[in-house]
């Protein structure tokens, strides 16, 4: 356990490092449950001012968590307690919004899924020109979690819904841009960021000398037509909107949403309309509401099998359109699993 994540103490800061390069640092259970034993030491620790989260390797902050090994679990026949991991690291991403102290994330590559649970919900995301971020689940059968009902339908202009359907990809302008980063900074200058960090009493002041200004991306480019789209009162309205335009980038997204699980889609979509109005511990008991109903299906496991197993990237969803979805069926997503909610 203590290979995959790494803890240090350097002078105010403490340091988490997610050690899997080879598996671009996905999240396992031991990881989850570790990083929040620490940080409830850290936060009751004089010594430390502030925690520093980042990631081993040059390619990956973290790309998601390890779902893999949910994947195994049920082919194997082992069946229960699969959504022990989804609550404990929902309880960890909470525990990361309420976090007394300053939370810095230094993401320098991909930010995906469980990685984007234990980053944006802290008050620092200093990211590279390497970042790389999305919320990929509708594509693997499962739905955009880690806290994703909350700060997704916060980003600006339907951003985070466009993100939650589409699991469209944000480089680091873009990422800037609508929320998810708060700092935009060259990898040249990680090394004297952190370096900066085990002595600094105001973050900010630290990390000022180092910012950049990013060129703007696509998604920027966009916001107009993203927010006329995706104001849509459905999935079928936003649909509609997006085969009636004329833009390319419409075209394109359209595209990639027809590409993924209906069903994923539609309780993003819902999730996305429940998650604006709820506080964020409210954000992940709906969460977990809805893994465990998910756990039940078949969409998530045809979703990993496709992309991540076989890797032939041809899952076979059930229903296979969105028109087939029974409404009453998307319902059940959203109803107090029979283990009762997720207990914050």
């Amino acid at each position: 356990m203590s290979d995959e994540i790494l803890f240090e103490k350097r002078g105010k800061a403490g340091v988490a490092i997610l050690n899997r390069p080879k598996a671009l640092n996905a999240l396992s259970h031991g990881m989850v449950k570790a990083l929040a034993g620490r940080l409830t030491q850290w936060a009751d620790d004089p010594s430390v001012a502030h925690v520093v989260v980042k990631g081993a390797g040059d390619k990956a902050f973290c790309a998601g968590g390890d779902i893999r090994s949910i994947y195994d679990a049920r082919m194997e026949g082992r069946t229960e307690g699969l959504s022990r991991f989804f609550g404990d690291e929902y309880i960890l991403n909470a525990q990361i919004k309420s976090f007394p102290k300053p939370y810095i994330s230094l993401i320098d590559g991909i930010v995906m899924g469980g990685g984007v649970g234990v980053s944006v919900h802290g008050s620092h995301r200093i990211g590279t020109e390497k970042t790389m971020f999305a919320m990929p689940e509708t594509g693997i059968g499962f739905f955009p979690d880690v806290g994703g009902s909350y700060f997704l339908p916060r980003m600006p202009r339907k951003s985070g819904v466009y993100c939650a359907l589409s699991a469209g990809r944000l480089k680091q302008g873009d990422a800037l841009a609508t929320g998810v980063l708060t700092h935009a900074v060259s990898t040249d200058s990680l090394a004297d960021i952190e370096q900066a960090l085990e002595t600094a009493d105001d973050i900010g002041a630290a990390i000022a000398p180092h910012l950049i200004v990013p060129e703007r991306g696509p998604i920027t480019q966009n916001l107009d037509l993203i927010e006329e789209i995706f104001s849509g009162e459905s999935v079928a309205a936003i649909l509609e909107r997006l085969e009636a335009s004329t833009h390319d980038f419409a075209g394109e997204t359209l595209k990639a949403i027809n590409g993924k699980s209906p069903t994923s889609v539609l309780i993003a979509f819902e999730e996305m309309q429940r998650g604006g109005s709820l506080s964020f511990e409210e954000c992940m008991k709906l969460e977990y509401r809805i893994v465990s109903r998910i756990l039940q299906g078949n969409d998530f496991f045809e979703g990993v099998r496709a992309v991540l197993v076989d890797k032939d990237h041809a899952p076979k969803w059930s229903p296979s359109l969105i028109s087939e979805v029974d409404s009453s069926d998307l319902a059940s997503y959203f109803e107090e699993p029979a283990d009762g909610d997720l207990p914050l």
